[in-house]
């Protein structure tokens, strides 16, 4: 080899080294500044400021508030026509730059120069894209600086059609409308894959004026914008002088709708979520927004609800329901009434309403947990206490009965007896510690519902027994996300933990005999073929309140009829125990079959508390607590002799022993019970020949 050819073989191998060291010096370059911009991975969980987007327990969205896109395009369905339109209105060149397009800027400086007007803007998709998910809408030059560096991130990370299809899902484009797929709905609802080329030329219009060029703001302008969108597109080959010329012909032809999820899937449910929020998350959290919310709501379970609650507040009757998890809390269905778009109120988390009998679980837990025993003797008959003369149903009276057999047949004499030996402030302690949290007055009415609860309250009560007595507060929530997709709460970190009430034992015993009230009880309506069912039925004075709490071991589930206006139904809490069973009936198909707790052997011996109005006429037994006695089957009252107080009263068993307790309402009922215009007692207690519908 010749010294000329070495010469030149020396010199370009230096020149290859140092192209390469260069390049290397460039991707490290490149490398570092990627590295202080923020992540991609961003764009698939953005959320703008101030927006909220609710889910159910399985994902779907309940409500979308703010400036949300409310319905995506799944990657790879975005349609060809809707593509070439926006690339022709936006960005002709979109296949070709890499993020900055200098040919384009030097164009529409041109174009707009010749024109008059800013009628052709220089960012790219990218840019748009960019600017949209990562920065403000400030005219600054750093901005501008930031707004090229991230676009050639975008385009070193993302494909084309992957850059083009998160544009199109989130650019705004007027009338509330945030992606393509809701400016479709909003303006002609459509579907995107359903659109016309006009439709898809006068929507690729909209970006660089969204409010202005509106359809349903202004007309004339976007036909006139619609028209240059179709101009470029068939500059660009991408349709011919016959399509132009019968689109631009073409009239709007709208057919305006509102966003998807603008109104909410289940509208009490999510109404309380609100009101919950501020409890979960900082001021400050709230006020920049961009959160996802999972929620509890099973919406099979709610839609369920509502139907059942539509069905059985006939007339101008309403309703509410509220179903939640014993261990942790979660309410899985909410129904505050039968239209939200009539009423807002809430009857199932604001609604005060008077428990009736329902709150008599307070008494007879306290004297549970006081050391008396389900089988222990009780004494039902007339009687006063410091003047309140409470009556049981038709002014009958059973004698000595068992303490269960008591709750059983919802005996008023019984409970309020009971508050006299256990004292007030026992009982008070007891419902406070199942989170009862309204003042309770000192006064004997108490035993039997004269203070008003909500529904949401009461069943959270009775989830603790269900619990195994730890008291677990309601929640909608699972977890919380932010705008950046980070999680801000869960229930499984920062959700209450429960706290106990009562011990293990003691609830057990509680439960026990609130299966009983089913199982040949007051709330023998609520019988579940083949599965285990524990509650209590509620009937305030005049039957102005209607209830039914029952559990299964994984539900809980509240319900509540009567009039917004506190005016007498005529009916009894019958009509709650075939509501709460038509709810539970589709929903405990998939749901295994599983125990109680097993009855305990309690060992506790009751020391009544002394008192000045307590005597030995109160006729209370003495008999040693610690025998354990199981009771011959207690004989109900002939017919037509109900027992039940003016407040706080039950109506009694629809079967006696005699009689077996359906274990399920009859399948096809003809209609619901009727309401007495001027009813004057409640009706016998004879088993119902016709039950409300099922829904």
């Amino acid at each position: 080899m010749s010294k000329r050819s070495l010469q030149l073989l020396l010199l370009g191998a230096l020149a290859a080294g140092a192209g390469a060291l260069v390049a290397v010096g460039q991707g490290a370059l490149v490398r570092s500044i990627d590295g202080m911009l923020p992540e991609v991975e961003r764009i698939s969980s953005f959320n703008r400021p101030g927006t909220i987007t609710v889910l159910s327990a399985d994902g779907q969205v309940l409500q979308k508030l703010g400036p949300a896109t409310r319905e995506k395009v799944a990657s790879g369905q975005m349609p060809l026509l809707v593509k070439r339109a926006f690339i022709a209105a936006e960005d002709r060149r979109f296949y070709q730059h890499d993020g900055i397009d200098p040919v384009g800027i030097g164009r529409a400086m041109v174009r707009n120069i010749t024109r008059g007007s800013v009628e052709e803007g220089a960012s790219t998709i990218t840019q748009q894209l960019a600017r949209t998910v990562y920065l403000s809408q400030d005219r600054t030059l750093w901005r501008k600086l930031e707004e090229a560096a991230l676009a050639g991130k975008l385009e070193r990370q993302l494909s084309k059609e992957q850059i083009l299809e998160q544009y199109l899902n989130y650019v705004y484009l007027g009338s509330s409308a945030y992606g393509l797929s809701d400016a479709a709905w909003i303006f002609f609802s459509k579907t995107p894959d359903q659109l016309t080329l006009p439709e898809a030329a006068l929507i690729a219009g909209l970006p660089p004026a969204p409010s202005v060029y509106s359809p349903l703001v202004n007309p004339e302008l976007a036909l006139e914008r619609r028209a240059v969108v179709l101009r470029r597109m068939r500059e660009a080959g991408f349709i011919d002088d016959a399509q132009q010329q019968q689109a631009e012909a073409s009239p709007l032809k709208l057919k305006p709708a509102l966003p998807k999820y603008w109104n909410s899937r289940a509208p009490y449910f999510t109404s309380w979520v609100a009101q919950e929020l501020p409890k979960v998350l900082t001021p400050e959290q709230l006020e920049v927004g961009g959160l996802t919310i999972r929620t509890s709501l099973n919406l099979a379970w709610q839609n369920q609800g509502q139907k059942v609650i539509d069905t059985y507040a006939y007339g101008a009757m309403e309703g509410a329901l509220v179903s939640m998890e014993p261990g942790t809390g979660l309410v899985r269905a909410m129904v505050g009434g039968k239209d939200y778009s009539k009423s807002q109120f809430n009857r199932a988390s604001q609604a005060l309403r008077s428990p009736g009998s329902t709150f008599k679980l307070f008494v007879y837990l306290t004297a549970i947990k006081e050391g008396m025993k389900p089988e222990d003797i009780v004494v039902d008959s007339p009687r006063c206490f410091a003047g309140y003369c409470p009556k049981n149903f038709g002014n009958r009276y059973m004698g000595a009965v068992p303490l269960y057999v008591a709750l059983k047949n919802s005996l008023n004499v019984v409970a309020v007896g009971l508050l006299q030996k256990l004292g007030f402030d026992k009982v008070i302690a007891t419902a406070k510690s199942l989170g009862i949290h309204r003042e309770l007055g000192r006064f004997y009415p108490m035993a039997i519902g004269a203070y008003e609860q909500t529904v949401l309250d009461m069943t959270a009560a009775y989830a603790a027994i269900n619990n195994r007595g730890v008291y677990v507060t309601p929640t909608p929530f699972e977890e919380i996300d932010g705008p950046s997709g980070e999680l801000l709460w869960s229930r499984r970190v920062d959700g209450d933990r429960g706290k106990r009430a009562v011990e293990s034992d003691i609830a057990d015993a509680m439960l026990w005999m609130l299966q009983q009230v089913v199982n040949g009880g007051t709330g023998g309506g609520a019988a579940l073929p083949g599965r285990p069912v524990a509650g209590k039925t509620g009937t305030s004075e005049g039957g102005r309140d209607l209830w039914f709490i029952g559990s299964i071991p994984q539900l809980t589930t509240g319900v509540w009829l009567g009039y917004d206006n506190n005016r007498e139904t005529g009916s009894t809490s019958v009509v709650a125990t075939y509501a709460w069973h038509d709810y539970m009936a589709p929903i405990v198909k998939d749901l295994p079959v599983r125990p109680f707790p097993p009855k305990p052997v309690l060992t506790g011996v009751f020391r009544p508390e002394k008192s000045k109005t307590s005597s030995r006429s109160d006729a209370w037994s003495e008999r040693p607590r610690e025998r354990s006695w199981e009771p011959e089957p207690t004989k109900l009252p002939a017919e037509n002799t109900p027992y039940e107080a003016p407040t706080g009263s039950e109506p009694p068993p629809t079967s006696g022993p005699s009689t077996p307790a359906p274990s399920a309402p009859p399948e096809s009922p003809s209609a619901p019970p009727p309401v007495p215009s001027a009813p004057v007692a409640p009706p016998p207690p004879v088993a119902p020949s016709a039950p409300p519908p099922l829904p």
